[in-house]
């Protein structure tokens, strides 16, 4: 009886490190590309936030650097264009999918972002952050920029929108920013624990575009221009609209996610749904937007 309760607790040990070795082997690697944007500036896509390169001949500046494990997959696709390591990381913002790899890049560079994102990481704002997401060592208000072998990025936080502390980075030789996920997707994420604002989106958005730029790098999605940027930017005016209008109308929130779903395609448990409409109940109300 012993040996066949032996027989069996082998078995199972043997089974479950099967499944493990099969768990790990059935992880997919992430699939990143690079893609010229201009001159000596790129960008890398696939798997989390988009990450702008730019080479200079005394090192790379990355925008974001998506999730701890597009660590070497980055450095590879990076190594496609480039010999120079990576000297700066500047955060759009908090969100793992764009700052989970501080961790595995800061013992190689300094990582900047907005000192509101370097909070909202210490205080774990993200719900469903991967685990040990580094904060920034080095963090600006309202700008700051990088010169680098005799190139300059910039910096800038015009104010709140997918969170309390998007930054713009623009690249003014080459008129290009980077939106983070100010511009991401076909609809807006507004994640009010770290505080956004469907509200103040727009107004952000304003301020960015009286920059001197004609190339757009979205958080997510293909590199673009302005006037998709305003397209986005007014689509965005046109949701904050429809829901505003549904409130004073004294529809319920149940109402209003029937409507989002038929009329916006969100998802019933969407993350859209689960972040933005509850928001969207307390900011909207009938007196915010007279």
């Amino acid at each position: 009886m012993s040996k066949r309760i032996l027989a069996i607790a082998l078995a199972a040990l043997i089974g479950a490190g099967v499944a493990t070795v099969q768990a790990f082997i059935s992880k997919p690697i992430p699939q990143l590309n690079i893609y010229k944007v201009k001159d000596d500036l790129y960008n890398i896509e696939g798997d989390g936030g988009n990450v702008a390169v730019f080479v200079t001949n005394e090192g790379v500046v990355l925008v974001d650097d998506k999730y701890d494990d597009d660590h070497d997959a980055i450095l590879s696709q990076i190594g496609t264009v480039t010999n120079q390591p990576v000297r700066y990381v500047i955060n759009t913002h908090y969100h793992g999918d764009h700052s989970s790899g501080n961790a595995r890049f800061l013992p190689m560079a300094e990582v900047i972002s907005t000192a509101n994102a370097r909070t909202n990481i210490l205080e774990h704002k993200q719900p469903n952050a991967p685990h040990g997401v580094a904060p920034a060592r080095i963090v600006f208000t309202d700008e700051t920029a990088v010169f680098l072998g005799g190139k300059e990025v910039r910096a800038r936080y015009f104010g709140r929108g997918h969170t309390n502390g998007d930054a713009i980075i623009y690249f003014p030789a080459q008129r290009t920013i980077h939106t983070g996920d100010l511009m991401a997707g076909t609809t807006p994420l507004v994640d009010y624990r770290g505080g956004g604002s469907i509200v103040e989106w727009t107004k952000t958005l304003d301020a960015a575009m009286k920059l001197d730029f004609d190339t757009v790098i979205p958080g997510h999605g293909p590199v673009t221009d302005k006037a998709a940027l305003l397209t986005y930017r007014n689509n965005v005016e046109k949701l904050r609209n429809c829901v505003y209008g549904l409130i004073r109308q004294g529809k319920s929130q149940e109402d209003i996610r029937d409507i989002l779903m038929a009329d916006y395609g969100w998802e019933a448990d969407g993350v859209n749904m689960q972040w933005d409409l509850p928001g969207f109940m307390t900011e909207l109300k009938p007196t915010r937007l007279e």
